[in-house]
């Protein structure tokens, strides 16, 4: 891993491959820049790639915040600008999809295109309801029984590998608690319908079963967006099933006229 420093908070990331454009890797919420692997591999072979450690996960510091959306996408607009970056397509799962489509709004000019790996946004109004009801219970006493029962039941589905879902379950539960909750408050309070008006970059959304977002209505907020969903695979499709996931990403960046 190397490392930048911002403001006093070292920011990790790995860099592999060669080739234009660039590809920049943002993971999830308590997750890090291995749940990219499939694709930094397959990428790499013709991209530049550079997997993040957000704040606050997997190598970079653990500062007390912020963990907003935008916060993470000035990071990573920001590490962009520190290694020469120029015009990357940047592809974020979950939470880092949320960022990367933030990147794309506030930082219109940095990328060439963004793939965002099924994301909250556009949300479905029982998600929606759904989510108002974690939240409160991550407010209260009782929070980790309350954050691993939300993580069990609503990343995975029937098909996935059960010692994959063991290992994602031991990294998002084993986060510091202000990282954690720092982090959920920052997705269920990010704008996303706001980013998704401001984007104007090229944009595949790649949905799980059952999506995260509402694909009509993301699409009437971005036209431009091309919609993808995978076969037999939960919320962390992209390590389940990278071989659908790595097709659609090449099918769209030569359909975009990008790579």
């Amino acid at each position: 891993m190397e490392y930048r420093l911002r403001d006093g908070v070292r920011l990790a990331f790995q860099d592999t491959g060669a080739g234009s454009p660039p590809v920049v890797l943002v993971h999830g919420w308590t997750c890090n820049h291995t749940y990219f692997a499939p694709q930094r591999d397959h990428l790499a072979k013709r991209h530049r790639v550079v997997a993040v450690d957000l704040r606050g996960h997997g190598d970079s510091d653990e500062p007390s915040g912020p963990y907003t959306i935008p916060a993470f996408a000035d990071d990573v607009a920001w590490l962009c600008g520190e290694l020469g970056l120029v015009r990357p397509i940047v592809i974020g799962h979950s939470m880092g999809g949320m960022t990367a489509l933030a990147l794309a709004a506030r930082h219109p000019r940095l990328p060439s295109a963004i793939v965002v790996c099924d994301s909250p946004m556009a949300l479905p109004a029982a998600l929606a309801a759904n989510l108002t009801a974690v939240s409160q219970q991550l407010h209260g006493p009782d929070w980790r029984a309350a954050h691993r029962a939300f993580l069990n039941n609503a990343l995975f589905g029937p098909h996935d590998d059960p010692e994959r879902r063991a290992r994602v379950l031991a990294d998002m539960t084993s986060a510091p608690d202000h990282v954690t909750l720092g982090c959920w408050d920052g997705i269920v309070g990010a704008d996303m319908e706001g980013a998704l008006r401001e984007c104007q970059v090229p944009f595949l959304y790649l949905a799980a079963s059952p999506p995260l977002a509402d694909l009509a209505r993301l699409k009437e907020l971005c036209p431009q967006a091309m919609i993808g969903q995978t076969v037999g695979a939960g919320h962390f499709h992209q390590l389940e099933v990278p071989d659908q996931v790595n097709a659609m990403i090449d099918r769209f960046l030569k359909v975009s006229g990008i790579a």
